[in-house]
């Protein structure tokens, strides 16, 4: 069951682009909450390269109804080329938390 809460998944460079996204999309009511993991390592492939990077890692709870305007704006303020934004749709949870993360987000 899909409760309309999406879990969006984005990471940054270290320093202090993951706090200016997270501050962004609340003031914005585009996102609930932004939770910020200081230190996750990346390995990936980049254009033929093998590479590996320190980042941080946001977990932002948003509803499926605000994710475009919430893409666009990671979009605009995040430094990569391509950056990693992925939406995980929430199948159960608590449903005050839910009910809030909702409310939360109604655009004005």
């Amino acid at each position: 069951m899909d409760t309309d809460v999406r879990v969006v998944l984005v990471t940054c460079p270290p320093g202090g682009t993951a706090q200016s996204i997270a501050k962004l999309l609340i003031e914005k009511d585009l996102a609930a909450c932004v939770n910020i993991l200081p230190k996750v390592t990346s390995i990936y492939k980049w254009k033929g390269e093998v590479c590996q990077e320190e980042e941080q890692l946001c977990l932002i709870k948003t509803s499926a109804a605000r994710w475009p305007q919430l893409e666009v704006a990671i979009r605009k303020a995040h430094p990569y080329e391509l950056p990693e934004i992925i939406a995980v749709p929430v199948t159960e949870g608590l449903q005050e938390y839910l009910a809030w993360v909702k409310e939360s987000v109604v655009s004005s």
